[in-house]
């Protein structure tokens, strides 16, 4: 699988609320978020060092960017089945996209799934954590 799946990160997030309407309770959800995080590009395991660790989550994620304005590519990989779900959703928003898409384009899908509400303190700052690296390194591909 590569990322970007939709033409637009806004398209992304529409298409990510419409699956999890799909399913009535969070345990569902939450067991979707799971089989997407089974989903996500294998990480060669070079790229799994400290230097490439994101640190503000509980679990062990590591991420990597290349690219430049016009395209940013991501690749990341967490050791938590839930957390490397939320890593896929993120990256089938932002991943694959020019920088100011990427700037452009608030996480709006957390809070049409109603992801916030379910997600404990500590994934919820390893989500922000996730985020923030995407969104700082469209800004400075913009510099």
């Amino acid at each position: 699988m590569t990322f970007p799946l939709e033409p637009t990160a806004a398209e992304a997030q529409a298409a990510i609320a419409e699956e999890f309407a799909f399913f009535p309770d969070w345990a569902e959800r939450y067991q979707y978020l799971i089989d997407l995080g089974r989903k996500l590009p294998p990480m060669p395991d070079a790229d799994k060092v400290d230097a490439n660790r994101l640190h503000g989550c509980q679990s062990m994620v590591w991420i990597t960017a290349s690219g430049d304005a016009q395209r940013l590519d991501f690749q990341a990989a967490s050791d938590s089945a839930i957390v490397s779900g939320l890593i896929h959703l993120a990256l089938r928003v932002y991943s694959g996209r020019g920088a100011q898409e990427i700037v452009d384009t608030d996480p709006d899908y957390i809070a049409a799934i109603g992801l916030a509400r379910h997600l404990s303190p500590t994934r919820s700052n390893g989500l922000a954590a996730l985020l923030q690296f995407i969104r700082e390194r469209a800004r400075a591909a913009l510099d």
